[in-house]
């Protein structure tokens, strides 16, 4: 999905390369610094991850393999060939006590395993020497087959009344906005750490709720209930609102609020079901 977003976005200002699965696994040792090789790249985006959370409880070695060390593997041939790395990560870093959410120094604290590893990915990254830089995103929903507005979307269609968790707070974020931020942050250089999500804040029954109104459906077939009563193998972090100074300092322009990055997500699903259709 993000990967999608970051090659349109970037290709129409520079050469950009998408590099999927396909083309080489980023655990195999050999695989980064032969494609750095091939394709000669100023700047690497790394979109790649395991993001299936509550797969990660399980898959923990294949998680940690993906996430950590083949990040730390990217890193070294990054730093190796002179190339700049950009690696994106997440809200789960963070274990979600704060009412008030997270700036960019707070420290890691993860309470599930997928947050674990992208600590140790973010910990891999911030070593290496040359340039990087890291941002943290959440709640990603937009083009691609699977997330959380389209799951809403299909529970609706079948008139279903949906239970949303309403005691989980974080920031939606449209992944098309998410890649104009990466290469806003590209063009600049400038390495650090970084937030960048849609402008406000919501809990998952408040953002499933948005998705029903605009979608044309009662609102009120959604129905709150608590973290305690959905359970998962994972734990999610309470609140995971990650809130930007650095992007601001460097001047990058505001971010849409969330719901109008939602209805913009939703016109594009409605024109692509109407030429599905004709």
């Amino acid at each position: 999905m993000l990967g999608r977003a970051v090659v349109l976005a970037a290709g129409a200002r520079h050469a950009v390369v998408g590099v999927d699965q396909a083309d080489g696994d980023l655990t195999d040792p050999a695989v980064a610094p032969a494609l750095l090789a091939r394709h000669r790249p100023d700047w690497v985006t790394h979109c790649g991850a395991f993001t299936d959370v509550d797969g990660a409880e399980t898959a923990r070695e294949r998680a940690l393999a993906v996430n950590g060390d083949a990040t730390a593997r990217l890193a070294r041939a990054c730093a190796a060939a002179a190339v700049g790395l950009q690696y994106v990560s997440t809200d789960y870093v963070f274990n979600g006590r704060d009412p008030l959410g997270y700036d960019e120094e707070a420290p890691r604290a993860p309470v599930n395993h997928y947050g674990l590893t992208k600590a140790h990915g973010e910990a891999a990254v911030e070593a290496m020497p040359g340039r990087w830089q890291i941002a943290r995103t959440s709640w990603l929903f937009g083009p691609g087959p699977k997330n959380f507005v389209l799951a809403i979307r299909e529970r609706l269609a079948a008139s279903a009344v949906l239970q949303v968790v309403k005691d989980q707070v974080g920031c939606p974020t449209y992944a098309p906005d998410l890649a104009t931020v990466l290469l806003f942050l590209l063009e600049n250089g400038t390495p650090g750490l970084y937030h960048a999500t849609n402008r406000g804040a919501c809990t998952w029954f408040a953002f499933a709720r948005e998705i029903a109104r605009q979608l044309g459906h009662d609102p009120r077939l959604i129905a709150p209930c608590a973290a305690t009563d959905w359970r998962t193998p994972a734990r999610r972090p309470a609140c995971s609102i990650l809130r930007s100074r650095r992007l601001e300092a460097l001047g990058c322009p505001d971010r849409p609020p969330w719901p109008d990055a939602l209805n913009r997500y939703l016109t594009l699903l409605a024109r692509e079901k109407g030429v599905a259709e004709s």
